[in-house]
């Protein structure tokens, strides 16, 4: 799978097009979570959302997802950068539906009863947060109910993973469409028109890749492409956050941990990375990862043992 980000840009002008290929990522943070099928489609379909979000941003800023709509998949969280990072976690990752209508219930896991909640950090003092009521839980209807009722742009957006019978991922991807202020009506009704013919992202990728789904999103509407940059899985968290952590926590706390215990530990929620005083413990999904020096990152809970 090669993943990718990709912009397109209609010859008329008018709409913010881009489209990303994420199976390579959403596989890692499979293997990295140990995730159900249906935990691999929701945290996939979030890190995708992720990625077309983040690639808008500029310099060190980031923009934090999290689904929180009550359903037995927990909190669904994905973290994009400007410089096409993501990483993310599922509250229950080994929750299992019964399929609905021969595919993976994402919304049922998801849940409707909350809200998606975005945080946006644009490195100007504090983050921007916002939050609008889940539609479906489907994560790609929700995002685009975002962008239109908080950042006031109507929008579409895809977000697909297509899992294999064994649990692999065998494609991922997503594509975001915005309209532009002044764009022609008519340019705007035939995007849509073709976005709702699309019947999903997974089938034009497995047919032809991204240049596929941009041909059906984009039919009968002149463009050109640009490759992005690739997008990929990996968390800044590494022993100076364990040394943060342990600082806030102070002396008297650490000292009872260690004297029961015998050491302290962390373990990202991000990553699944344990962080122990002294050293690291990768767990066994991580190892194929050290050539390529990905690590993990954030969200540190203390913990003695």
């Amino acid at each position: 799978m090669n993943d990718s980000l990709v912009a397109a840009f209609p010859r008329e002008g008018g709409l913010l097009v881009r489209a990303v290929a994420t199976g390579a990522l959403v596989e890692r943070a499979r293997l990295l979570h140990r995730l159900s099928p249906t935990a691999t489609a929701a945290l996939g379909r979030a890190l995708t959302g992720a990625v077309l979000l983040g690639g808008l941003l500029k310099g060190s800023a980031s923009v934090l997802l999290q689904w929180r709509g009550g359903g037995p998949l927990g909190p669904v969280v994905a973290e994009g950068r400007a410089d096409r990072t993501v990483r993310g976690y599922v509250g229950e990752p080994g929750a299992a539906l019964p399929s609905r209508g021969g595919k993976l219930d994402v919304g049922g896991g998801v849940g409707t009863a909350g809200a998606l909640v975005v945080v946006k950090d644009l490195g100007l003092g504090a983050p921007y947060v916002s939050s609008v009521p889940l539609v479906t839980g489907e994560l790609g209807d929700d995002l685009a109910s975002y962008l239109l009722t908080s950042e006031q742009v109507p929008s579409a957006v895809g977000l697909g993973v297509h899992v294999n019978a064994d649990g692999a991922v065998a494609r991922a991807g997503g594509i975001l469409v915005q309209a532009l202020p002044g764009a022609d009506p008519a340019l705007v009704d035939r995007a849509a028109g073709n976005l709702t013919r699309l019947g999903g992202v997974t089938g034009p990728l497995g047919a032809g890749g991204l240049g596929e789904l941009l041909a059906r999103a984009l039919d009968g509407i002149p463009y050109r492409t640009e490759c992005l940059g690739k997008p990929r899985f990996r968390c800044p968290c590494g022993p100076d956050r364990l040394d943060a952590t342990l600082a806030a926590l102070g002396p008297g706390e650490v000292a009872a941990l260690l004297a029961a215990e015998g050491e302290v530990r962390a373990r990202c929620a991000f990553c699944a990375t344990e962080w122990r005083k002294g050293g690291l413990q990768e767990p066994w999904e991580r190892a194929t990862a050290r050539a390529d020096g990905r690590s993990g990152g954030g969200e540190l809970g203390v913990a003695g043992g």
